[in-house]
């Protein structure tokens, strides 16, 4: 009901009545931007952010939940928003990647503050592109469940019920989408199954979707050709088959609802020429053939990996192999792969994001 609801205001959002592809935007010598669809179109990469939750770590901030964020340290909040958007970023993640019903019964919250905690993230992310002064688009992120699910599992007694998956799916994309989210990212996504049942609700609503499974070296002992899988066993070439199936969409080709698909994160602790950005390089190769072989209609890649491995310094404090220099010196590279936003994810920082933003000018120029 609230989706159906939301779908005729976000449809104005997108198609709205003073300019059939314009948005509201800050420049006061411009009355309107272009929506994210428009911006899909043109040539030059997007610039994403970077690690959230491990900002929040940098600034001392360690939460049972980092969604709680939101309401216990606002102007953290914004100000983590602020230093990315400073740094170059042209769209920037809401603070929701756990503010899942099931990850907040784990802090010992209830469902019902998922609505708030999603309403404050979005109001976050606004006030501080209002603070910059620049034009930048919202991704309302929307992380996996805690745990298996179970259409990958087989049963309840494992996994968690498909159907509580899709309501928490449900109330946080509703959420997101009324808050003002420009696009939804759903990322970091181990099971291209819930990857399929979140993109069938959101889909509902009307707002442009990426997906992003987050994957781990593979390697065919009979070919010897190295595969991304998730943990859940997904490959890209497996997200394209089940998004396609129908199965989780009442056999609807859940393919022709999605904008960008790609990778994020990367859980390497041993292989570091298969984490950060030598990972996000293959992932890109990879995610492109898998859309070849489909035949589908190609989609916009989105590429956003981690700042290295991650490892301890002898305070055992967690820091990331990868610093800004070594990441930006692959992203040439990660753009003629085929990546077109691109951005990071743990460790990341707006060190990284400057960079990334000096060398997409410099590459496009």
């Amino acid at each position: 009901m609230l989706l159906t609801s939301l779908q005729s205001r976000v449809n104005t959002k997108l198609h709205g009545s003073i300019d059939d592809n314009t948005i509201p935007r800050n420049d006061p010598h411009q009355s309107y931007m272009k929506t994210f669809l428009e911006r899909l179109e043109e040539p030059k990469p997007m610039i994403y952010d970077g690690g959230f939750g491990s900002q929040l770590f940098e600034k001392g901030i360690e939460l049972a939940n980092s969604a709680l964020a939101n309401e216990l340290y606002p102007q953290t909040v914004i100000d983590i928003h602020l230093s990315y958007i400073n740094a170059g970023a042209d769209a920037i993640g809401t603070n929701t990647f756990v503010v899942s019903p099931l990850h907040l019964e784990m802090a010992g919250k209830s469902a019902s503050d998922a609505d708030q905690l999603v309403t404050a993230a979005v109001q976050h992310a606004k006030a501080a592109i209002e603070k910059s002064g620049r034009d930048v688009y919202i991704a309302g992120s929307i992380g996996p469940s805690p745990g298996a699910i179970e259409a990958d599992s087989g049963d309840t007694d494992f996994g968690i019920p498909n159907v509580d998956v899709r309501d928490a799916h449900e109330r946080i994309i509703s959420a997101l989408a009324e808050g003002g989210a420009d696009f939804f990212c759903i990322e970091t996504m181990f099971s291209a199954k819930e990857a399929a049942i979140a993109v069938d609700v959101a889909r509902r609503v009307g707002i442009p979707i990426a997906v992003n499974l987050t994957y781990k070296y593979t390697k065919d002992r009979r070919t010897g050709e190295i595969i991304y899988k998730t943990d859940w066993g997904h490959s890209a070439a497996n997200l394209l088959e089940i998004l396609s199936g129908g199965e989780f969409s009442d056999g609807r080709n859940l393919l022709d609802d999605v904008h960008l698909v790609g990778l994020n994160c990367g859980a390497e602790t041993r292989r570091s020429e298969h984490s950060g950005m030598p990972y996000a390089i293959n992932g890109v190769h990879q995610t492109r053939i898998a859309m070849e072989r489909n035949g589908s209609e190609p989609k916009r890649i989105m590429a956003y990996p981690n700042a290295g491995m991650p490892q301890l310094d002898e305070n055992h404090r967690t820091y990331y192999s990868q610093a800004p220099e070594e990441m930006v010196s692959h992203l040439p590279e990660l753009i003629d792969a085929g990546a077109y936003i691109l951005g990071g994810c743990c460790g990341t920082t707006p060190d990284h994001v400057k960079a990334f933003r000096q060398a997409v000018d410099n590459h496009s120029s």
